[in-house]
């Protein structure tokens, strides 16, 4: 099993528990990007991350992320097919999303995270079929 996939589990087995704190796996210059959706947007860092992140996984309530499929896209690049899941603020029923997240790593650390709620756009992106 590839160190980089292992990582990318790891990172999902807290967030599918809606434990997001965590940012040990992050390079501290991390780029954070959210390549579509309504607010669509590229930050750096550590705390551009948090406060990106807070504005996704914030407009809910009980927000959990669970990685359905996991695969090398390429060297250093980790595809996750995700199921997103929580209550909207403000909101009575549960929302439920299948978007993906592609990770680039170096040396261990994610250097590069890019958000999508579009499924099919992250495997163009990457230049992969389902």
């Amino acid at each position: 099993m590839s160190e980089n996939l292992d990582l990318v589990r790891s990172i999902y087995a807290d967030w599918a528990r809606g434990d997001f704190r965590s940012v040990e796996w992050a390079d501290p210059e991390i780029e954070f990007v959210i390549a579509d959706g309504p607010d669509p947007g590229s930050w750096r860092g550590l705390d551009g991350m948090a406060k990106a992140a807070l504005g996704w996984v914030g407009a809910f309530d009980g927000y959990r992320a669970e990685a359905e499929h996991l695969r090398e896209a390429h060297p250093g690049c980790v595809l996750a097919l995700v199921r997103g899941s929580g209550r909207p603020r403000g909101g009575t029923q549960q929302a439920e999303d299948h978007g993906a997240g592609v990770f680039e790593i170096r040396a261990g650390k994610v250097t590069r995270l890019a958000l999508y709620t579009d499924r099919n756009r992250a495997l163009a992106d990457l230049g992969l079929k389902e």
